[in-house]
């Protein structure tokens, strides 16, 4: 049975999770001959600017003339030369603000090619066939190299480094590989166990060994790594929760929207994590729409997110915003969390509502309150410096050069841990790739070959 957390704190059964999937796949793949229309409409730009778009450089024009043809195998394997994890990329990229926005059809009257799902329709028909690997591995360079986590970043290094001929270790804390791809996105963007599927593809091409529970500052040394690895590759990801530092914070019934969607991945119908009667969700991004549409399906009766500032400020894409519209959730804008009320558990939610005073945000000294059996913080996340000594850092973050090299030589970073770049999985996959070209060239100098 789903269950509800209800006002006086108890948790009521409000309906059977065994009956109706409240997940069911957000975009319905596209069936041949939608895409075969799809692709017919793409105008094949030279200097096509939805691949400047792309942050992995997927030669766009190239893979959908290739669905056009019928060459399926062909599209996929254009698509994850560039980007191994275009399966995820297709189902939870933000396209609508990358590689659809560029698209030239937007600046005339039609709308722009869905390239996302037509780059879904390629990799998962390749994913599928259940066939050999795609991609050979390079000859053996006697070098065998260290990963820590095995998120979008960590498995894009690894799978380069496999291809140009390396040994890979990878470590991973948790008791599944994939990141946030596994634990972070909403269930109704990856249904069917897609992450793991993805990554049981990738580790298709050999060469690639997964430790899991194996936790950087724990069971982990950086020292340690860099004595038995020619190189060692850091992507962690954010795995610490931004703390809203608030009064009644500590409440029961208050958590990291990442820990709700963590809960809700790792369980099945009939085992939904408990929801509450009336769930506030504090944050602006896609993580903060994804935990509300979730509580909403699950069976909230009120689902309100509420943000500091103006929607065009939100992180969350239009998109985003829409679907949590379509959904029932409320969006307040321009309000900021003081108080959690309550005592034990939490009851309410006190906000001070806000406004731009000389371009920064300010209180306005008015303040509303809405009522709460749950809270989801959505506020960002931070890195957890833990076994990282002897890096640099920048903003909370590690820094890295052009060639994502550390301050200390021959560590690596790549992915949402390091100073610079974009939060997103696509940005990730890309970091991680250069990574492993740089470490490869790097060994290589070292011993000319």
């Amino acid at each position: 049975m789903t269950l509800r957390a209800g006002t006086t704190g108890r948790f009521d059964e409000v309906g059977s999770g065994d009956l109706v999937d409240p997940f069911p796949d957000l975009h319905p793949p596209l069936d041949r001959t939608e895409a075969f229309v799809e692709a017919g409409r793409c105008l094949y730009c030279h200097d096509a600017p939805c691949i400047e778009a792309c942050p992995t450089g997927i030669d766009i024009p190239t893979f959908i003339h290739q669905i056009r043809t019928g060459n399926l195998d062909g599209s996929a394997e254009t698509i994850l030369s560039a980007n191994i994890m275009g399966g995820t990329c297709a189902r939870a990229c933000p396209t609508e603000v990358l590689c659809e926005e560029a698209c030239v059809l937007n600046a005339g009257e039609s709308e722009a090619i869905r390239i996302g799902d037509l780059q879904r329709r390629a990799v998962d028909h390749l994913l599928a066939k259940n066939g050999p690997h795609p991609f050979s591995r390079a000859e053996s360079s006697g070098y065998r190299l260290a990963v820590i986590g095995a998120g979008p970043a960590g498995l894009a290094f690894a799978h380069r480094a496999a291809m140009l001929g390396h040994e890979v270790d990878v470590y991973e804390a948790q008791p599944k590989p994939g990141g946030l791809n596994e634990y972070g996105l909403a269930a109704y963007k990856m249904v069917d166990q897609f992450a793991q599927r993805e990554v049981d593809f990738l580790l298709g091409i050999g060469g690639i060994t997964v430790h899991h529970d194996k936790k950087l500052g724990a069971t982990l040394s950086l020292a340690a790594l860099k004595k038995s690895h020619a190189a060692v590759f850091i992507g962690l990801g954010l795995g610490g929760a931004a703390a809203l530092n608030i009064p009644g914070e500590d409440a029961k019934g208050v958590r990291d929207a990442l820990g709700f969607i963590h809960d809700l991945r790792q369980s099945g119908p009939g085992n939904r994590p408990p929801v509450g009667r009336d769930v506030v969700v504090i944050g602006g991004g896609n993580t903060a729409v994804d935990a509300a549409v979730q509580a909403r399906r699950l069976g909230a009766e009120t689902v309100t997110l509420v943000y500091r500032r103006g929607e065009s400020d939100m992180g969350a894409t239009g998109w985003e915003r829409d679907l949590a519209r379509r959904e029932g959730v409320t969006i307040r804008l321009w309000s900021r969390p003081s108080a959690i009320e309550g005592g034990d558990r939490v009851s309410a939610v006190v906000f001070e509502r806000t406004r731009l005073l000389d371009g920064r945000l300010q209180g306005s000294g008015e303040s509303f309150r809405l009522p709460a059996d749950m809270v989801l913080k959505a506020i960002g996340q931070k890195l957890i410096p833990s076994g990282l000594e002897g890096l640099d850092f920048e903003g909370g973050k590690i820094v890295v050069d052009e060639l994502y090299r550390t301050a200390v030589p021959g560590i690596y970073a790549g992915g949402d841990c390091i100073a610079r770049g974009t939060d997103l999985t696509v940005q990730a996959v890309e970091d991680g790739k250069r990574a492993a070209i740089a470490v490869d060239a790097a060994l290589r100098t070292k011993t000319g070959s």
